[in-house]
């Protein structure tokens, strides 16, 4: 019988889950002090749901994006567990986001180089008069949806 997503895992469940030995899980305990699993009795961990997506993404960069514990230990200062637990799945999720973003979001720098903004964005007295109006109306609804779907990458 499979445990409900948000019970707790022991240590040997955790360990046989991410495919990795016990004693590794001991050690990354100690080179990340974000991973905190609850202690019973006699020391036996019981790691939270929230954990376990931790230390997913902490294998994830440490064994396929082969980052080094110091790299990954830098990643938690800087952008928190919170981005390391979503890692992972973005970064599985990256071919499939990169075509759909494709279909949804046009590359506006490759549109904005040919249609001469970039040298408008430069001297924008020389070229005022080559602006179009629907170009810039274009160009923020594109960014818009640049926002809207890094923000639903976020949550």
């Amino acid at each position: 019988m499979d445990k409900a997503p948000e019970a707790f895992r022991t240590i040997s469940e955790v360990a046989d889950e991410l495919e990795v030995p016990k004693h590794v899980l001991r050690f990354w305990e100690a080179k990340f002090a974000q991973l905190k699993p609850m202690k019973r009795g006699g020391g036996r961990r019981y790691y939270r749901p929230e954990d376990v997506c931790l230390l997913r993404g902490i294998r994830f960069l440490l064994y396929n994006d082969g980052y080094t514990i110091r790299g990954v230990q830098k990643i938690l200062r800087e952008h928190g567990p919170r981005f390391v637990m979503d890692y992972r799945r973005m970064a599985e999720d990256e071919d499939e986001d990169v075509a759909v973003s494709a279909h949804e979001i046009p590359d506006i720098a490759a549109e904005t180089a040919q249609s001469g903004l970039a040298t408008l964005a430069r001297e924008p007295s020389a070229q005022h008069s080559k602006l179009d109006p629907q170009k810039l109306v274009t160009l923020i609804d594109e960014i818009e949806a640049c926002y809207r779907v890094l923000t639903l990458a976020r949550e």
